[in-house]
């Protein structure tokens, strides 16, 4: 996989295999078992054929469990310090090798490469944080009555395991891995079947900075292997990125043998924009939360509210500016719309927009398949990002998370009126404000300026705007 990496300054679209394997524990590459069951890993920019991934059964996940539990027993024993300078050192490389890294997570994903560097950049600055925290992790000394004392400890977990999501591939993969190991943990992390390949190359990172063989592995498949993962007794922790339907069947799984679970599932933020904001800020805003990564984020503001009296003015602008943004190779540097995931993801995010016409939403601009010029991108998963008018709040692409490139703008005219409209949602994710100045007069209402988006996350539970 080194070559591989080292490889990456040449490569361009359509030109890149990967015949590594693709299982990482115990410190090196694992074959996989019996070589039979291969799934097929598209480039999603070409709809070519980038590998195959051969996912694990139960012998292979208790081998990978135990392998990090075996590094565990090691790692937790280290001072928070050691583990620090471990975890900085994964980091320098990670930041050495950024091209590198960014031009296979674009391969892998199909993302533009301005924001696959961007993707990179975080990951190593994720791992860094938490190694600032790795020391000062500490309990707690309690003075009681008559002389005794009590103490607290904070021990680690044990071995977590990660399951990560297509959208962020390698950032996922050190966003769960990096405050578990800087905790004294282990982690065994599967990555989204339709992303194979970058999970490996952050393995291998760490095993080169110092962590012990087997303090990071990564195990491949879909579904089944999730539930094996799941409902091992050798998991102490189960970390998640995904759908909503997802998350509950893990968060079932996982209560059968009372593992702690975190999870960051779907999305259908609200995003407003007041009268008295800044249009400009307003419009990049909206586009940028709909349409980052081809609109494949979980926390997007897809529910777009303006309020009426500029209503017109904005839609003008925003649909001037979507139909400008260049679709096109992912690798190229002027390229600001790469490949949808699947050729199934890009057909379900058409269906929706065909969903909404029905209910009666009006395109503005886009919402179709699309061809790039080049004949090696024709077979890849592209679409022309998609604003949709006249939109209502019980239509299906305003109550469904779509992920895809796909705005619905509604007009509002009280700010009373917009936060029950925004806070009438099953999601809770994130939220956006656009305004000069927080008007609300509601008990305990903070003023604030607010010149630029707000936002607030969580974990995809029913939550309030304010």
């Amino acid at each position: 996989m080194a070559q591989l990496l080292e490889s990456m300054p040449g490569a361009s679209t359509g030109q890149v295999v990967v015949t590594d394997h693709l299982n990482f524990w115990g410190g090196c590459r694992v074959k996989p078992k019996d070589g039979i069951n291969a799934e097929p890993v598209h480039e999603p920019a070409t709809g070519r054929k980038l590998c195959d991934m051969f996912p694990c059964g139960k012998e292979e996940v208790d081998q990978a469990i135990q392998s990090a539990h075996t590094a565990y027993l090691k790692w937790s024993k280290m001072a928070g310090m050691e583990r620090a300078r471990v975890m900085l050192e994964a980091a320098r490389i990670i930041r050495e090798r950024r091209d590198n890294i960014a031009k296979l997570e674009v391969i892998n994903n199909g993302k533009s490469i301005t924001e696959a560097r961007v993707d990179i950049d975080v990951s190593w600055q994720t791992l860094e944080y938490y190694a600032g925290i790795a020391g000062t992790l500490a309990g707690q000394h309690i003075q009681l009555p008559g002389g005794s004392f009590a103490y607290t400890r904070r021990e680690a977990l044990g071995v977590c395991v990660g399951i990560g999501a297509w959208n962020y591939p390698f950032q996922i993969a050190c966003w769960k891995s990096a405050p578990a190991l800087a905790c004294g943990n282990a982690m065994v992390f599967k990555p989204s079947p339709f992303t194979a390949v970058t999970a490996v190359i952050l393995a291998e990172i760490y095993k080169e900075a110092g962590v012990p063989d087997g303090l990071f592995n990564v195990v491949q498949g879909g579904a089944e292997t999730g539930t094996l993962l799941c409902n091992h007794p050798g998991v102490a922790k189960v970390s998640f990125t995904g759908s909503v339907p997802t998350g509950k069947k893990i968060m079932e799984m996982s209560a059968k043998t009372v593992k702690q679970v975190t999870l960051e599932l779907g999305g259908k933020s609200p995003l407003i924009i007041f009268k008295d904001c800044e249009l400009e800020n307003a419009v990049r805003g909206a586009l940028m939360a709909n349409f980052l990564t081809q609109g494949e984020v979980c926390c997007n503001g897809t529910r777009v509210y303006v309020q009426r009296e500029i209503m017109p003015v904005f839609l003008e602008e925003v649909v001037k500016r979507t139909k400008a943004i260049r679709i096109g190779d992912p690798l190229l540097e002027n390229t600001r719309m790469g490949a949808l995931i699947t050729r199934q993801h890009l057909d379900k995010v058409l269906g929706f927009i065909s969903q909404a016409k029905k209910e009666g939403a009006m395109v503005l601009c886009g919402g179709e398949a699309f061809t790039p010029i080049e004949p090696k991108l024709k077979g890849g998963y592209y679409m022309s990002p998609c604003v949709l008018d006249n939109c209502t709040d019980d239509m299906t692409c305003v109550k469904e998370e779509i992920f895809g490139p796909v705005m619905s703008v509604m007009p509002f005219d009280t700010e009373e009126e917009v936060l029950k409209r925004a806070n009438n949602t099953t999601f809770g994710l994130a939220s956006g404000v656009f305004t000069r100045f927080w008007q609300g007069e509601r008990p305990g209402d903070h003023r604030v300026l607010l010149p630029a988006e707000d936002c607030g996350c969580g974990d995809g539970r029913r939550g309030r705007l304010l």
